[in-house]
């Protein structure tokens, strides 16, 4: 009954998704493209019977890619990936071409649904992290369809709010085949909202196997030329509305000690790129946005990276990061990018999302956790002004990210599992 209401409600709401759709458009074009696929309107892949792969976004599809690999070389079957955002669309399509099948998730209204897997017919279901929809995870059980839900992290905010719907929640995780936690402190909040043990496996997170290309460091060489050879370059990455601010007010400490120091600044959504600009001008900072082409001025004091696929090269490129998402109860991204680059990074108080990973980060001495702008200055000027405590926090992430690889082999595993026991 639950369900059906929820259904109900769903295709109440239609009108109010397709405003935000044209609300979001207006920032980001990419928004109004491709709306039938959201209501499973498309043109249906030559091949069925596909693994299919659910990534919301562009954290979700990075750390997918280590074990979308695998299961390309591994299985002879075709793969379909879904995301619900234009970034994680263009990640896909970047990265995978034409090798793999991608549309927008339709809404999960059973209609659309119905739609979607008639037109796949999938052989199994894997899910990034925790992305749960009722409709589509009780048509995949009606169908046998396995399903893994992959790399799962549950914060403590996130189980509270599933608590609120203790029955939808519980019938919602025992339609999942296999949870496959980050670690035990996850793995305990999906058997407390009522996942049965013997469901959850603790594996590890997949995006300690994250795999740096020889490309990145070509890019990177790129970057040091745009930016400057010697200047010192502090990365400030997927920020969010309200940090912005509060970064640039530490900038400006930074500079009063330091000179000469580039600010790169890289916003977490496109449609707020040129807000950004804006805000940095309105502040009086001369600023040169990726998108332009051109090499930084001795006069340039910050650079937009108003471009997408670019940051792991920007992190190999600075010298110090700061991780947004975190000076604003968002629950921070991931500080593992730039650990695997051996540099020195820097995180405000709110990661919940990666709080596990954010404590083995600062345990070890690669990650700092600031809860002020002045305390963010300091630690910039810290490791800016200093190049040996650079190196050592850096090579101390990289130990961290080689001892936790091994989550992808353990999901192979998992999935191997799941289709023996189906076919």
């Amino acid at each position: 009954m639950l369900r059906l209401l929820y259904s109900f409600l769903f295709y109440l709401a239609v009108p109010f998704l397709v405003i935000r759709l044209i609300y979001k458009a207006k920032n980001n074009p990419s928004y109004s493209k491709r709306w039938r696929e959201r209501f499973g309107i498309f043109k249906a892949p030559k091949q069925t019977g596909a693994i299919w792969i659910h990534a919301v976004s562009v954290g979700e599809t990075m750390a997918a890619i280590p074990l979308i690999k695998q299961l390309q070389a591994k299985y002879p079957k075709p793969i379909v990936i879904t995301t619900m955002t234009p970034t994680g669309s263009e990640r896909v399509k970047a990265i995978f071409e034409s090798s793999v099948f991608h549309i927008y998730i339709p809404y999960d209204m059973p209609l659309a649904v119905k739609r979607f897997l008639n037109k796949i017919k999938p052989c199994a279901l894997i899910i990034m992290e925790t992305e749960l929809w009722p409709n589509y995870l009780h048509h995949c059980h009606k169908r046998r369809i396995p399903v893994l839900l992959a790399n799962a992290r549950l914060s403590e905010r996130s189980k509270q709010g599933y608590q609120k719907f203790p029955h939808l929640t519980r019938t919602m995780l025992n339609q999942i085949n296999q949870i496959a936690s980050q670690n035990k402190a996850d793995a305990e909040r999906f058997i407390a909202l009522g996942a049965d043990k013997t469901q959850v496996k603790i594996t590890g997170s997949m995006k300690f196997d994250i795999n740096i290309a020889a490309s990145v460091q070509e890019k990177a060489s790129v970057f040091r030329t745009l930016w400057g050879q010697d200047r010192l370059v502090w990365v400030v990455a997927s920020t969010h509305e309200g940090e912005e601010e509060q970064v640039l007010q530490a900038f400006q400490q930074v500079k009063q000690r330091l000179s000469g120091v580039l600010l790169v600044l890289v916003p977490r959504h496109p449609e707020r790129f040129d807000k950004v600009v804006q805000l940095c001008k309105k502040q009086g900072y001369q600023v040169l946005k990726r998108s332009k082409n051109k090499a930084c001025t001795p006069e340039t004091e910050v650079f937009i990276g108003d471009s997408m696929g670019e940051l792991l090269a920007q992190y190999a490129a600075c010298d110090v990061a700061f991780v947004g998402g975190s000076l604003m109860p968002i629950g921070g991204h991931n500080l593992l990018e730039p650990a695997a680059l051996g540099k020195p990074a820097i995180t405000g108080p709110h990661v919940f999302n990666f709080a596990e990973i954010t404590k083995m980060l600062i345990d070890a001495g690669a990650v700092t956790m600031i809860h002020s702008v002045d305390e963010l200055a300091r630690d910039v000027i810290g490791f800016l002004a200093n190049h040996d405590k650079r190196i050592d926090a850096g090579q101390k992430g990289i130990k961290v990210v080689e001892q936790n690889k091994g989550a992808v082999e353990a999901h192979l595993h998992l999935f191997e599992q799941l289709l023996c026991k189906t076919y």
